[in-house]
């Protein structure tokens, strides 16, 4: 409800049409109709006419439909007049219910007005849309207004209290309640708005001098206004109900001085729910400031705040969810700005946003449990380091406390354990504590910006936001408290309403027994809040939170023993109930579970953190948890302020020091304080109201309101009035509104109100009991006010009626003697002229004309005249100068006074400031006593309870005491008792680590053994493994093969079955057999490729893609089929109606040729109009012709596109034969196991039952149709054999008819005496057929003449004994006369209900266009949810995508790691080579030796030398080898690891291909099953349709029937109008009007043919079309009235017209649908295409990496083989050095040769293991590849499935809605030819009343030709006026 800066009225959101409410039409309609409300379950109350009581049940005619209802007499709810309608305030409503308060808030509702006054409060809807009136101007506006003076608005309600405290120096308070979401919090922001820019303190004191310091930090208002931001950043959230919705309640006290200024503000808080900290439900957030914090933080600061992502915070339990239109970053900086105004330090922000950030790291703390106990543990504490560097404690110290706290047993403090859910509870309490205290110090820090110290502050106003009553399935302690607080307010609502209204009848002196209406809710209230005897609900769970065994059960049974027989209490009454107990409010029951009460009215906490906190470096974290007691307390309340001193958080109120405090008692304290606070205010209610939970603009929701209506005391504020006298009037205003009334009760001159208000009632004779009058008003009932203004209207009538008259008298008096005065002034004027004409020649009169101006007498005049100019101008002079010097003398004195009075005023000021002071410090000095006395009573109740309570608690601590030593001894023994384990635990993980070191020794030595046992049993393995595989999946194959065959016998079964039911259909659908031929080998065959594609769906994306194409686009032609067969059959239906109107209207031509060449044959006009008419006539079947032609071109171009689609759908079909024989060959190495076969057995089984089952429905429904049918004909049957009765009773009227004329010409002579009394008889009843509501009065008239006329022949009995027999006869004629005038009414009546009809009808039609306007907008909706279930695939692809991605990253990692070992290899190698040479070196050195012979004792020590090298450089060869082996035996590891994992993914994805085929292969079976059951409904359709077909061509032909009789009725007529041949001069009349409406109708075929062009033009618009259609229809509808007026000439050529004209318009409409609908289809079957050839593209592609990926896999194999060659060379070239190396050094080096054979033996081996690992790591690579490729194909083949589901959905419900609008068709049909029988019925009344007059009116101009001789052309001129009348009124009524 924010301002909106467009340029939109305001005043139309806010002033009330008064022309539309006081419409005089709408009030004859009330009284007339007598409506009432009467319950509805879909509109809450629907309106509805009384018809008739029955005892104590009425029967009712619904306003809406004309529907007849029968309701109990309680059951209904008077209605207001309209001249209450959109009443500003309820409470002068004349009829206080339920109904009239719902339907003038929705009135005002819907036309934009969402404010309302009821009483003394004022409700407010939510508009969900911006309005333009919270704008500057509009608070200009209202300032200084009073209430009555301005529509109802928030800123009315804020400027009454504003004014109330300024004029009445009394504290106000505003209260605004409602559900979350009503608005609460922006008509909060509204009144602060207001308040801030009325009273702000900075306008008008410029001349005061304001303190620079009270304007520092930002100006006092602008910060008032900046406050909301930063608390709705961190104490509002978004929920489900309400994106911005506030989780605290609040109350704003806004302080004022003395003259009105705003001098400060203080805010106070209530019921944080703070669990919101920690978890939140589904697609709701924690506080704003978490997400504005992550999105708008800069990098510095998030890394001095350590923040991560959303989804890294356990705490925000649904990650990032956005606001709409909302965006966090922005919000942040305007939250920041928002601190700065408030003079927030940056050092205080920072720290905020520390404990904000800490609040999030709270969660990321986990916990685990160790093994053997349940003790928790914290493996990893990096979440703790960054927790405990932000809030300033050592991070040793805090996991001590949270794991092992310290805990006093006695007088002794012990460690104990925690367990891991004791751990996760302590962290979740303190985050929470964390951020309440946080969220107190913020409003503390708010409070201290906005106190102003240095003003004083005289009075306040408050504003409380807090939440309404809520009623959940299940509630908790929570909404208790909520609901506890709603209760004291309306109990503070019912208070002060009915006492205020009770002090009024007091002041007014009334007679009155008071009524406490604020008892009713203390039942509940003590309840909940007794403290004892018995004590209530927070009694009772403060007392078992003391017991420490006490649990949520034992607070539940002792709740219910103590209050089990309460009256607002009741238990559950069954034991499965969910709920604990109930307890009744005022606004209903509410059923309460009592999980975690206890817990939450603790809300323990862990001492040991609380102390670190409070001991932390970081002064912010220290400040918020310092404690004033000596101890931190155990328990954190919801508004609990021990967290602050006194000054610190503005409280009044002391808590004692070490005392258990509970968040109930807490919660009850601080509601005390604001009732005992908003007791001493004079409150201003204000109930905010959400119209639907859909968050739509314009749309309410009657039950929704009601029930809020109930819960918000709106309804029991109005229950409260109606014991009293709601409606009252001033004196002055009574006399003066309806004195009119009681004219000559008053006399004349002066009378006191009270007396002359006395007289007035005693003349209008008023119930004693119906009013009261005091001492200045008078009091009413209900219901008075409303009687008297009816009384008041129809004076005012008369009055104005009579003043009228006299009026017209008047005017034409005067002009008649304005005419006489200008006759008498022509003649004067005459006679001037004359005497001129006769002296003009006369010599001595022109000497006199010429001498005249020479005489001085003329001359002295001039001069005197100019002399009087002179004078006066110089008079003129002297008086400007005189007034001039006054004005001088008039300015000085008036700055003297004005000088004086300014400083009498600034006196006056001073005095009554003084006096005000005074007055002010003595009522401070009064409060200061009274509450010291108070305050004494208090502090001795106190000390009595204190003194019992410590008697109590010293009894507790007794057994506390000995509790705790029994608890300490337990708890020494058990400590003991886990230190022996501990040491036990040691010592055995100690042993199992050497044997462990042994064990591994003894693998090490084992695996070297059993390596190549191993291998050799694991390729066994692997070969038999293999083998088995193969033979599993031949025989899957064999048992596919089986079923398949079984499933294609089944459903061939299921075909001839269908065939059949076709063939029981075929009669009804002759016309499009050979359609339906096509259609169903379209079917079979699509069956036929649906059988061969489902064994290969599973297996390529190609195949799948083109498969599920082509069968989308066989769905789509098959719907089109199906809908140009129904055009086909609509076009056919046209064509007949239309041949059968072309007869029609060519019969109706050579009618009216016959009748125009007998009546018109003189006249050259009519001869002109009979030509124009065969010229209309050429040119409608011209136009006909043209549309026939047009329908047949579309028809042909139709066919042919479906042709074109057809050999498309054979393309692509053909295309997938193809692909299917190329992916044939992979079918062995992707069939599924033993298991998916048995599920599919099983689901084939369960769609067989299905499938059964359907057909019998399908049967049961053909036969219902049958029978239905059936019905349909037999009604058919019934209508005419009634038709035919109708006839045979219209043949005996017409003789009876015949039967009174001859009488009436035997009396014929004796009616001439009374021929004067028959033409005025003959007036009357004119009258009485063009005014129907006069018709009673007329006939009471009639009887009067009657009577009259009686009396004359009783007096005229002595003079005239002979004609005692005429006068009887002439009673008889009376009587008849009078009879006919009763069928006449009787007429009339029945007229009125055919219009009643009608607009049902018409209303019914616009409901019907209501409806599809929904449908339409809820298939847009279905689409956009299709739309997001595409986007979630899309996620869940590219999902899948990423993991194919990482395993092949994986793999090439190993790829990697197998390069580096081979790398290493060629190493080794080369320090081989390398050993091998330094061996040459040595041999040739022994050969040096052996040479060397003679020396051989020198040498010696030199061979010993040389003997130790070699030696060294064995032993250094030993270790390279044994590293070799490490390093081999590593590569061994790792390749074992590779194959288990890569064994493990193989399975993983084996089970995925699993479960993805048996979901396709389910979702398929879906697919099939719902397309027989479309099939089997488009079937029923079709049946169903034909039938109303039927039923509608019958009718059409008992239409045209009645429109014969009518015909020959009015050819009848036709007969006798021949006979008056003095009409000729009105024929010419009528003729010019007849030219007129040709114009008119001109003008209406032109306007169509325009409308025809925008229906082209905006062909793709289905609102417009609709819109046109309407217009089209208005059109068609004043065409159809001008024709009935014109009815006289153009019959029955007219009415064709307008029918060809209506049909014309269907099939254009009908045509224009169809082409739409086509359009629709070629856009769906182009967008198919391009998805074809998307993945068209996406197959190349994967086929390009398959060949890359071959080739890179050739290369790989190529490298190998190059590898193994090299190896070959290597071991030749070792083997020849072995055998050189032999043959020189047998002896001396044979050790080192086996040793080197040993390590060449091994080199080999471990090469053939590589090449082995390498192949398996190839096959490996290779089969992920196929496997990621068949995951990639059956993920699509999922997606394909699942839009081929939603779409078979979609059509599915289509085919629903069809079925449901051909019910409401046949239901149409059905009252259509109700319709028609009624109008057949009154056709037949009408004819035989036009028979009964043209027969009289023939035998009277009979009679009267001839014994008529001079009377005669009187006679026949009335009588032909009469029948003129007669035969051009009836037309228009009965056509």
């Amino acid at each position: 409800m924010s301002q909106r800066s467009g340029q939109e009225d305001p005043e139309r959101y806010l002033f009330v049409d008064r022309a539309v409410v006081y419409n005089p039409a709408a009030q004859a309609d009330w009284t007339a109709k007598r409506l009432v409300w009467i319950p509805s379950e879909r509109h809450g109350f629907e309106a509805a006419s009384i018809r008739e009581e029955r005892g104590e049940e009425v029967v009712l005619e619904l306003a809406e439909n004309g529907k007849k209802a029968v309701v109990n007499k309680d059951d209904i709810q008077k209605m207001n007049p309209p001249k209450f309608s959109k009443v500003e305030d309820m409470a002068e409503l004349t009829c206080l219910n339920e109904a009239s308060v719902l339907h003038n808030l929705k009135d005002r509702y819907y036309s934009g007005l969402i404010y309302t006054y009821s009483g003394l409060f004022c409700v407010v809807i939510n508009p969900y849309k911006h309005l333009p009136i919270y704008s500057d101007n509009i608070i200009e506006m209202y300032r200084g207004k009073k209430r009555h003076e301005m529509p109802p608005h928030i800123y009315a309600i804020s400027e009454s209290a504003y004014r109330c405290m300024l004029q009445d120096r009394e504290d106000q308070s505003i209260l605004c309640t409602g559900e979350s979401g009503a608005g609460k919090t922006e008509n909060t922001k509204k009144v602060i708005q207001y308040l801030a820019h009325v009273a702000s303190s900075h306008k008008g004191r410029k001349d005061h001098n304001i303190p620079v310091s009270i304007l520092q930090g930002g100006e006092l208002e602008r910060q008032l206004l900046q406050a909301n931001p930063i608390l709705e950043s961190f104490g509002n959230a978004k929920t489900v109900k309400n994106d911005n919705s506030s989780r605290f309640g609040k109350f704003i006290r806004i302080n004022f001085d003395v003259t009105g200024y705003i001098v400060g503000a203080n805010i106070e808080t209530y019921l944080l729910e703070k669990s919101r900290a920690i978890r939140q439900a589904k697609d709701e957030r924690t506080f704003h400031i978490f997400y504005q914090l992550l999105a708008g933080a800069g990098e510095h600061l998030k890394s001095d705040l350590l923040l991560e992502g959303f989804n890294n915070y356990r705490f925000l339990s649904n990650g990032n969810v956005p606001i709409p239109g909302q965006q966090d970053k922005d919000n942040f900086q305007e939250t920041m700005e928002a601190m700065h105004i408030m003079s927030f330090g940056h050092e205080e922000i920072l720290a905020m946003l520390r404990v904000v950030s800490s609040v999030l790291q709270f969660g990321n703390i986990i916990f685990k449990k160790e093994r053997n106990t349940d003790q928790a543990s914290m493996p990893d504490n990096t979440a703790t380091q960054k927790l405990c560097h932000l809030l300033g404690m050592n991070v040793m110290e805090f996991t001590r406390a949270i794991l092992s706290p310290r805990i006093k047993v006695g007088r002794d403090y012990v460690q104990k354990a925690q367990t891991k859910e004791q751990a996760d509870f302590a962290v979740e309490a303190l985050a929470k504590a964390t951020y309440e205290r946080l969220f107190r110090w913020l409003v503390h820090r708010i409070n201290k910006a906005l106190d102003r110290t240095k003003r004083q502050g005289a009075s306040f106003i408050g504003i409380l936001d807090i939440a309404g009553f809520e009623i959940f399935l299940l509630n908790s302690f929570e909404q208790m408290c909520i609901n506890y607080t709603n209760e004291k307010l309306q109990q503070l609502f019912n208070h002060t309403m009915f006492i205020l209204e009770q002090e009024e009848y007091q002041r007014e002196g009334i007679e009155w027994s008071f009524i406490d209406f604020g008892l009713d809710l203390q039942p509940c209230i003590d309840l909940i809040e007794r403290p004892a005897n018995p004590p209530g609900v927070l009694a009772l769970l403060d007392e078992e939170c003391w017991f420490p065994k006490a649990t949520d059960k034992t607070f539940v049974d002792k709740l219910i023993q103590e209050q089990g027989t309460h009256t607002k209490f009741q238990k559950p009454r069954q034991l499965k109930d969910k709920a604990d107990f109930c307890i009744i409010h005022y606004a209903g029951k509410v059923d309460y579970k009592a999980d975690e009460w206890l817990m939450k009215n603790m809300d323990p906490l862990n001492d040991n953190v609380a102390t670190l906190l409070h001991q932390s470096t970081d002064k912010f974290v220290a400040e918020i948890w310092k404690d004033d007691h000596s101890k931190v307390d155990r328990i954190v309340g919801l508004d609990q302020v021990a967290g602050m001193n006194e000054t610190a958080f503005g409280a009044t109120y002391k808590t004692k020091k070490g005392m258990f405090r509970t968040v109930g008692q807490l919660y009850k304290e601080s509601l005390t304080k604001l009732m005992a606070t908003l007791r001493n205010t004079n409150p201003n209610f204000v109930r905010c109201i959400i119209p639907n939970h859909e968050k739509r603009a314009g749309k309410l929701e009657p039950h929704l309101v009601l029930d809020q209506l109930r819960c918000n005391g709106v309804l029991e504020g109005i229950r409260i009035c109606r014991q009293g006298f709601p409606n009252r009037i001033v004196f002055q205003e009574f006399r003066q509104r309806y004195e009119i009334l009681t004219p000559n009760a008053i006399p004349k001159g002066f009378m006191d109100g009270k007396q002359a208000c006395e007289r007035m009632i005693q003349a209008l004779e008023l119930d004693p009991n119906l009013f009261r009058i005091g001492q200045s008003k008078i009091f009413f009932r209900t219901g008075v006010l409303a009687h008297l203004e009816e009384e008041r209207d129809l004076k005012i009538t008369d009055v104005i009626i009579y003043f009228q008259s006299v009026c017209r008298g008047y005017l034409a008096r005067k002009a008649f003697a304005k005419k006489q005065q200008q006759l008498s002034a022509l003649k004067v004027l005459q006679r001037n002229c004359a005497a001129y004409l006769k002296l003009r020649h006369w010599q001595w009169w022109r000497l006199f004309t010429k001498v005249k101006p020479l005489l001085q007498v003329t001359r002295q005049e001039e001069e005197l005249q100019a002399k009087d100019e002179e004078l006066v101008k110089v008079k003129e002079r002297q008086l400007k100068v005189e007034n001039e010097l006054i004005i001088e003398e008039k300015n000085i004195l008036a700055e003297q006074l004005h000088a004086e009075t300014e400083l009498f005023a600034e006196a006056e000021e001073m005095r009554v400031r003084l006096l005000s002071r005074k007055q002010e410090l003595e009522e401070i000095l009064h409060d200061l006593e009274s509450r010291v006395e108070e305050e004494e009573e208090r502090n001795q109740s106190l000390q009595n309870e204190k003194k019992k309570m410590q008697s109590h608690i010293q009894d507790l601590e007794e057994q506390l005491d000995e509790e705790e030593a029994a608890r300490q001894k337990l708890q020494l023994d058990k400590v003991t008792a886990e230190a022996k384990i501990k040491k036990m635990e040691e010592d055995i993980l100690l042993l199992e680590d050497q044997n462990s070191k042994f064990l591994k020794e003894k693998k090490l030595l084992e695996d070297r053994i059993v390596e190549m046992t191993s291998q050799l049993t694991e390729e066994e393995e692997k070969a038999k493994n293999l083998s088995k595989v193969k033979n599993k999946q031949e025989m899957v194959m064999v048992d596919l093969e089986e079923r398949l065959k079984k499933e294609e016998k089944t459903r061939q079964e299921l075909e001839k079955a269908k065939r059949k039911l076709d063939a029981e259909t075929t009669d009804l659908q002759d016309q499009i057999a050979e359609l339906q031929a096509q259609i169903e080998e379209l079917k079979l065959q699509l069956a036929k490729k649906e059988e061969e594609l489902q064994t290969v769906l599973a297996r390529s994306d190609e195949e799948s893609i083109q498969k599920n194409n082509a069968l989308k686009q066989v769905r789509e032609l098959q719907a089109q089929l199906a809908e140009l067969q129904e055009d086909l059959e609509s076009e056919k239906l046209c064509r007949s109606k239309a041949e059968k109107l072309k007869r029609d209207l060519s019969e109706e031509l050579e009618a009216l040729k016959t009748e125009l060449e007998d009546t018109l044959d003189t006249t050259a006009a009519q001869q002109e109009l009979r030509t124009k008419r065969e010229q209309e006539v050429a040119e409608l079947k011209k136009a006909i012709d043209e549309e026939t032609k047009n329908h047949e071109a579309q028809i042909q171009d139709m066919r042919q596109r479906h042709a074109t689609a057809l050999e498309e759908l054979a393309e692509q079909l053909e295309q997938a034969k193809r692909f299917k024989v190329n992916l044939e060959k992979n079918k062995l190495c992707l069939e599924s196991d033993n298991k998916e076969l048995l599920c599919e057995v099983k689901s084939l089984q369960q769609a067989k039952v299905d499938s059964e089952h359907r057909r019998k429905k399908l049967e049961a429904q053909l036969q219902e149709f049958m029978a239905r049918a059936t019905e349909v004909e037999r009604t058919k049957g019934e209508l005419a054999e009634r038709s035919h009765r109708l006839q045979v009773k219209h043949k005996g009227h017409t003789e009876l008819r015949q039967e009174e004329t001859r009488q009436k010409l035997n009396l014929s002579g004796q009616i001439r005496q009374l021929e004067v009394e028959k033409s005025s008889l003959l007036e009357q009843q004119e009258e009485d057929e063009e005014a129907r509501r006069g018709l009673e009065k007329q006939l009471q008239a009639v009887q009067t003449q009657l009577f009259e006329a009686k009396k004359r022949l009783e007096d005229d009995v002595g003079a005239m004994e002979g004609l005692e027999e005429m006068r009887r006869k002439l009673l008889k004629d009376m009587e008849l006369t009078s009879q006919r005038l009763e069928e006449k009414t009787m007429a009339l009546d029945k007229m009125e209900k055919t219009k009643n009809r009608l607009q049902q009808e018409l209303d019914d039609l616009t409901v019907d266009l209501d409806h599809q306007r929904q449908i339409v907008s809820n298939l847009e909706k279905k689409q956009k949810k299709f739309d997001q279930m595409l986007a979630e695939e899309k996620t869940i692809s590219a999902r899948y995508a990423e993991e194919r991605d990482r395993a092949e990253a994986e793999a090439r990692e190993k790829d990697t790691k197998a390069l580096a070992m081979a790398r290493e290899l060629e190493e080794a190698l080369e320090a081989k080579e390398e050993l091998e040479r330094f061996n040459k070196q040595l041999r040739a050195e022994m050969e040096d030796l052996m040479s060397s012979k003679d020396d051989v004792g020198k040498n010696v020590h030199e061979l010993e030398k040389s003997k130790r090298t070699l030696e060294q450089q064995v032993e250094e060869m030993r270790t390279q080898l044994e590293e070799l082996e490490d390093e081999l035996q590593a590569t061994e590891d790792a390749k074992l690891r590779l194959e288990v994992n890569m064994q493990a993914m193989k399975a993983q994805f084996d089970r995925d291909l699993q479960t993805r085929d048996e979901q396709g292969e389910e979702k398929k079976r879906a697919l099939v099953k719902q397309v027989r059951e479309m099939e089997a409904e488009l079937e029923d359709e079709r049946k169903q349709r034909s039938g109303a077909v039927a039923a509608k061509k019958k009718l059409e032909m008992d239409l045209s029937e009645v429109e014969g009789h009518i015909e020959a009725a009015n050819k009848g007529r036709d007969e006798a109008i021949k006979q008056l041949r003095k009409l000729q001069a009105q024929m010419k009349d009528y003729q010019r009007e007849l030219e007129e409406a040709r114009a008119s109708r001109d003008e209406i075929f032109s306007q169509s043919k325009e409308n025809e062009k925008k229906l082209k033009s905006l062909e793709a618009e289905i609102l417009q079309l609709q819109e046109d259609h309407a217009a089209s229809e208005r059109a068609r509808r004043h065409a159809e009235q001008e024709r009935d007026e014109l009815a006289d000439e153009i019959s029955n050529s007219a009415s064709g017209k307008s029918s060809m004209l209506e049909e014309k318009r269907r099939l254009e409409a009908r045509i224009a649908q169809l082409e739409e609908e086509l359009e629709e289809e070629q856009g769906n079957m182009e967008l198919l295409n391009d998805r074809f050839r998307k993945s068209s593209i996406q197959v190349d592609t994967l086929n390009t990496e398959l060949a890359g990926e071959r080739s890179a896999a050739q290369k790989s194999e190529n490298a190998r083989q190059h590898m193994e060659r090299q190896n070959k060379e290597l071991k030749a070239k070792l083997a020849e050095l072995e055998g050189a190396v032999k043959s020189k050094f047998k002896a001396s080096i044979t050790a080192l040769e086996g040793k080197i054979l040993q390590l060449e033996e091994q080199l080999e081996q471990e090469a053939k293991e590589r090449a082995a690992a390498n192949k398996i790591v190839r096959r490996t690579e290779k089969k992920l590849k196929e496997v990621l490729m068949q995951v990639e194909d059956e993920r699509r083949h999922a997606d394909q499935y699942k839009e081929q589901m939603e779409k078979a959905n979609s059509r599915l419900k289509q085919l629903k809605r069809q079925l449901e609008e051909a019910e409401e068709e046949a239901t149409r049909s059905n009252a259509s030819r109700r319709k028609l029988q009624r109008e057949l019925d009154d056709a037949t009344e009408a004819s035989e009343g036009l028979t009964r007059e043209v027969n009289s009116l023939k035998n009277r101009l009979s009679s009267e030709s001839s014994k008529m001789a001079e009377p005669l052309p009187k006679a026949f001129t009335a009588l032909s006026l009469e029948a003129q009348n007669v035969f051009f009124s009836v037309p228009d009524r009965f056509i």
